[in-house]
């Protein structure tokens, strides 16, 4: 990379891995408790040498295909990619997928440590992170994007993505780096920029979430904490567990908000000046808690991780306590319920139709430290008065059989202007876009994408089949790889 000054396959069958608490300070798990919306239901703590742990044994889609509602269609539009985690719809409607995987310098500390790293390491996939944007383009408007070619390559570990006007920016693990960017190209043209660098020492957490604001003179990065719960001290958590705020002409940061665990997800509110954040929660108190969730963030406001949860909860693990931070903790706006790994979030329109047009869908990766999984889908939340209201539904489902075996794992979500909804499938490998069988556009008439030509020249040709799910992955270091 440069950096210069601004001026303007098929699845090998693995058994089912899971590990019971050897010590419970209740005996038995918890019922799970209706935990979404504005005031979830949190049982006390569970305390133990161990958490429960499982992940489902994966299995191969054939001929199957993700669920979608009555009225929907769903199509694999992008096979054979190398770790798909982000997706950003072009202007004129071509897609990129930022595709890599991070972290794996985190060193482990516990023995619980190698014992979910060793469970974890069963739901990712074998494919090695291709650090590349791919370009998927359907020219035709057919619903094919019969295109596919490697926009960049060489980046390290790339996650979010934003376009503000000319410029695309990516953000690495380990830096925020921006591309020139016109409209219709194809591959860059040159290396990119760097901004900023980004927290990247250990990277417990390296999923670098991004947004631009709605005028584009900023950009927010998600920054997720190097541990758990603080289990390797506090100084490494400097410049963690929070959202940044970058000046995209300097390259300057604050801390726009902090005490967020690990916000995975960024994305502005349509029509507002409101930051949105999907967040993972900490574990080891049960497979109850903590919630992970969606909110609204505020300026300067503290989300309560380490010392709190869910508002002023005490988490009493950790040492020393700060009542005063306690004290000034944000409850969120809406828990997801614990342990479903959101790793996606994108508002809807009216074009996506029913009543899916006025709210958000996130999608849940689905976690390991609960016995029973839970997650592996995206839902949608439907939003009243700009904000959350009602439970979840389900948008997308099917990647977690009733026989709890996992054919994929949702993680970024976009929603095109034309109200296609994009997913990236991490286990899978592949991206999958759900259209409305009648599609409406904004003014109640039928929709079509004539006229959204494309330029340039073509790539290698996608397979749209039913793709098969991943083989497992050996263990990578990283000692918490809900989010890898």
């Amino acid at each position: 990379m440069t950096t210069r000054p601004r001026h303007t396959a098929p699845l090998a069958c693995l058994p089912r891995l899971t590990l019971l608490p050897l010590l419970l300070v209740a005996s038995g798990a918890l019922a799970a408790e209706a935990q979404y919306g504005a005031d979830p239901q949190l049982p006390e703590p569970q305390r133990g040498l161990l958490p429960n742990m499982g992940v489902p044994e994966q299995t191969p889609w054939n001929e199957r295909k993700p669920e979608v509602p009555e009225g929907y269609t769903i199509t694999a539009i992008a096979t054979d990619l190398q770790v798909p985690r982000q997706t950003l719809v072009l202007p004129n409607g071509d897609i990129l997928v930022a595709e890599g995987k991070g972290g794996g310098n985190a060193p482990r500390v516990r023995p619980k440590d190698f014992i979910a790293g060793l469970i974890q390491s069963k739901g990712t996939t074998a494919v090695k992170g291709g650090d590349r944007l791919t370009l998927l383009r359907d020219a035709d408007g057919d619903g094919t994007y019969e295109q596919q070619t490697v926009f960049a390559d060489g980046l390290n570990a790339p996650y979010g993505l934003a376009l503000v006007g000319g410029d695309l920016y990516v953000a690495n693990q380990d830096a925020l780096v921006r591309f020139d960017y016109q409209p219709g190209q194809t591959a860059a043209r040159g290396a990119p920029e760097t901004l900023t660098p980004l927290p990247a020492q250990i990277n417990h957490h390296w999923t670098k979430a991004l947004t631009a604001s709605p005028d584009g003179d900023y950009l927010y990065v998600g920054i997720g904490s190097n541990s758990n719960i603080t289990e390797r001290g506090m100084a490494a958590e400097v410049d963690r567990a929070e959202i940044w705020q970058i000046d995209t002409e300097t390259g300057a940061h604050r801390t726009y908000a902090s005490g967020l665990r690990n916000p995975t997800a960024l994305t502005f509110q349509p029509g507002t000046d409101t930051l949105w954040a999907v967040v993972n929660e900490r574990d080891e108190l049960g497979p109850n808690l903590v919630p992970d969730y969606l909110t609204s963030v505020q300026e300067g406001g503290f989300y309560g991780w380490p010392y709190s949860y869910w508002g002023q909860h005490v988490d009493p693990r950790v040492r020393p306590q700060d009542p005063a931070k306690v004290e000034s903790a944000i409850a969120p706006d809406y828990s997801l319920g614990s342990h479903r790994a959101p790793l996606g979030v994108a508002f809807s329109n009216s074009a996506v139709g029913g009543e899916f047009s006025d709210g958000v869908f996130v999608s849940e990766h689905g976690s390991w430290n609960r016995a029973d999984p839970v997650g592996y889908k995206v839902v949608f939340i439907p939003f009243e008065n700009g904000k959350p209201a009602g439970d979840p539904v389900d948008f997308v489902s099917g990647f977690l059989a009733s026989d709890d075996t996992t054919r994929g794992r949702p993680v970024g979500v976009s929603v095109a202007p034309d109200g296609a909804v994009i997913i990236a499938d991490d286990l899978t490998n592949a991206v999958w876009r759900v259209t409305r069988d009648a599609p409406i556009d904004a003014d109640g008439d039928t929709a079509t994408r004539e006229g959204m030509g494309n330029d340039e020249g073509a790539g290698a040709t996608g397979d749209a089949s039913p793709p098969p799910a991943s083989e497992a992955a050996p263990i990578d270091g990283d000692s918490d790889t809900r989010n890898t």
